[in-house]
């Protein structure tokens, strides 16, 4: 099979990923084989393959928003059928005892494997998953509208949760990548008003065509307190700005994996009245079900950017430097 293999880090710049022959991987117990058609582009494989997130198991094929079809079924599987179509996203395993995965909240078991990270990802013709991780794909959306919900969908869905933002009430959303245009559709259905500060002039111009009801620069100020909002772009520096423009008792969600230092807060200004600053960490199983059930009743409609398999080290380049709007998505077969 073609695979995009990642054998050290480096920034992408340097075209890190190499277009490599390797063999079909074989199910274990438990396992499905997945011939992949797609795999979404996301920021997190740029943390991965930059360096950003420590210790990658190497050589690596990233990429955790895989869309296939189940071509094989290892021993003992009950959960999925050969031809089935199936999504891989970025939680793959856990430990399934700890006092995080018994109380609903695995997403923070400290036993997790995420796949494109420390397990082999989507950037490659087959892929393997646990059965009991493989998400059936809703048959409204073409694979390539798909790939972006197994992640930027997810994610996004889990930070509007965790933010708290109710019907009716004034959401901020800060950058305005692939997980910021899946959530502003949700948001909107369900009623809310939606502002949207971002850097790049072409991700403005795509969150007004999905209905903010105001847009302005990465740090400006929206005219209306907001009453919960979630930073979508890994920088430490929007988190003062956001706090400031928060009503009381609002909650700001941290939607990335990875951000970098936030500055000193000024507790009067910035922190008082009740505020909340939570992070957002990986999903649960069940984010992503009921992300891809609301998102087929709506239904969401992803804006995406296909590229060819080996052009992979352009699509991360390009992603890096926003040049494109909404998801981009690898072309497997």
């Amino acid at each position: 099979m073609k695979a995009m293999v990642l054998a050290r880090t480096a920034d992408v710049g340097t075209s890190p990923l190499q277009l490599c022959e390797l063999p079909v991987p074989v199910p274990g117990p438990g396992e499905l084989l997945v011939r992949l058609t797609v795999c979404g582009i996301c920021r997190t494989d740029l943390h991965v393959i930059e360096g950003e997130l420590a210790n990658p198991r190497l050589p690596l094929i990233p990429g955790h928003q895989a869309v296939g079809v189940v071509s094989q079924v290892g021993a003992g599987v009950s959960e999925r059928t050969v031809g089935e179509r199936v999504g891989i996203a970025w939680l793959q395993q856990t430990c399934g005892t700890c006092e995080f995965c018994t109380s609903g909240r695995e997403n923070l078991c400290e036993g997790a494997r995420f796949t494109g990270y420390q397990v082999d990802g989507g950037y490659a013709e087959y892929a393997l998953v646990p059965a009991v991780f493989a998400y059936p794909i809703p048959s409204v959306f073409s694979d390539e509208e798909a790939a972006p919900l197994l992640c930027a969908g997810i994610i996004g869905y889990r930070a509007l949760r965790l933010s708290g933002i109710q019907p009716g009430q004034r959401l901020g959303l800060y950058g305005f990548g692939a997980s910021a245009h899946i959530a502003i559709q949700i948001a909107r259905h369900w009623g809310c008003q939606v502002y949207v500060s971002s850097l790049k002039p072409e991700h403005q111009r795509l969150a007004r065509e999905l209905g903010a009801v105001w847009v302005g620069g990465a740090t400006d100020r929206p005219p209306d307190r907001l009453h919960d909002s979630i930073i979508f772009a890994p920088a430490g520096e929007l988190v003062p700005p956001a706090l400031r423009s928060l009503e009381r008792g609002g909650t700001l969600a941290l939607a990335g994996i990875h951000m970098t230092p936030i500055p000193s807060l000024d507790y009067d200004r910035e922190v008082f009245g009740e505020k909340v600053i939570r992070s957002v960490t990986a999903n649960t199983r069940q984010d992503g079900l009921d992300l891809l059930r609301e998102a087929a009743a709506i239904p969401i409609k992803p804006t995406t950017l296909s590229f060819p398999l080996a052009e992979a080290n352009r699509a991360l380049q390009e992603l890096k430097a926003g040049r494109y709007s909404g998801a981009g998505v690898l072309i497997l077969s």
